[in-house]
């Protein structure tokens, strides 16, 4: 069993995730998405979906990134 990096459960279903050279331990989905998911620039949301990066910034969609005065940003269809 490992134990969750971010509520600390042990549990005998953990799963690794290998990310930029680390390896994070979460027991569920959620845990792995609060402490992995990068947040959007403008609204805060946390980006669980595609997103868009735009000069080193995230932003969970091209209306946001917009918004922060980036130009030429599109969503992908």
């Amino acid at each position: 069993m490992a134990r969750c990096e971010v509520c600390g459960n042990d549990y005998g279903m953990s799963f690794e995730v290998h990310a930029q050279g680390a390896v994070h331990v979460f027991d569920c989905f959620s845990c792995a998405i609060h402490r992995m998911a990068p947040i959007c620039e403008h609204c805060r949301v946390q980006i669980i979906g595609q997103g868009v990066d735009v000069e080193g910034q995230w932003f969970c969609g091209a209306h946001c990134a917009r918004a922060e005065g980036k130009v030429g940003v599109v969503d992908r269809v």
